[in-house]
């Protein structure tokens, strides 16, 4: 008879976050796979578990996702977690869970604390309908496609951001959304946690003065739907505030062009004229 996998649900930085169901579970199987087994290590290490770990990432997926199985279906009993929050969620583990199914194998969650829910909850934006977005790609057009796509959408959206790519995030989303209210959500439950609610054109004018540090949760309001129709001079005020952002003319023009009724060519001869007086 085959043994189950469980799904548990770790701190996002706060180890008191870590639940009782969450310990004993950790406690009973017979092993770990983990994303980093050094990081799962000092999980295990404050809550006295040891247990075997195995490896699994996004680049061992395969190997290692069918000696997990394997050791399953002789009865073994395992759990996955990532590094913090809930695995299997922007996660190498949602390909363990498929291969789960595929082999009949039964798959328990033991929830715990995740950054999205987290953030969208402090967010000070509308919580009635979201989108959890992820990761945008590193790939220019995977990039260009997502953010298109989902500047329709009226909801919140909810996107992941290493710190690195931050400011380059944010001069994207306010060249495809417009200048929304954005909530930033930095370090959430740790010692630095911190909240920014402001809007994309300031949040980019302030990270570009100061380093983004630590894991951001991005909470940006959706689309507005209005039956206003969009006039020229908003149109042209979005590319003045990407111009004042460092953006090049043509560029901002282009951009605010994708969610908007005018052209590129007919923003861009606006804005000459303006500023030629």
């Amino acid at each position: 008879m085959s043994g189950k996998l469980y799904v548990v649900g770790t701190p996002i930085g706060n180890l008191e976050d870590m639940t009782l169901r969450g310990i004993k579970t950790l406690k009973s199987v017979d092993f770990i796979c983990a994303e980093d087994t050094r990081v799962t290590a000092k999980l295990l290490n404050s809550f006295d578990i040891k247990k075997p770990m195995i490896s699994y990432h996004e680049h061992n997926t395969a190997q290692a996702g069918e000696a997990i199985i394997s050791r399953i279906l002789t009865g073994e009993s395992c759990a996955a977690v990532t590094d913090a929050g809930m695995p299997c969620i922007s996660d190498p583990g949602e390909d363990l869970v498929k291969k789960c199914y595929a082999n009949g194998i039964e798959v328990c969650v033991v929830p715990g604390p995740t950054a999205a829910m987290s953030a969208v909850a402090i967010s000070g934006l509308s919580t009635k309908r979201f989108s959890f977005e992820g990761f945008l790609s590193t790939s220019n057009k995977n990039r260009r496609e997502h953010l298109e796509s989902a500047s329709k959408l009226e909801h919140t959206l909810i996107f992941y951001e290493a710190p690195h790519k931050l400011v380059y995030t944010l001069e994207d989303m306010l060249g495809y959304f417009g200048d929304r209210k954005i909530s930033l959500c930095r370090e959430l439950t740790k010692v630095h946690e911190e909240v920014i609610r402001t809007t994309l054109s300031k949040a980019l004018e302030y990270y570009k003065s100061v380093t983004p540090k630590g894991e951001f949760v991005l909470i940006v309001e959706g689309a507005k739907n209005t039956d206003e129709p969009l006039t020229i001079q908003d149109a042209i005020s979005e590319a003045k505030k990407l111009v004042d952002n460092g953006m090049r003319l043509a560029e901002a023009c282009k951009a605010v062009a994708k969610w908007t009724p005018f052209s590129k060519s007919e923003l861009y001869s606006k804005l000459l004229e303006e500023q030629n007086g």
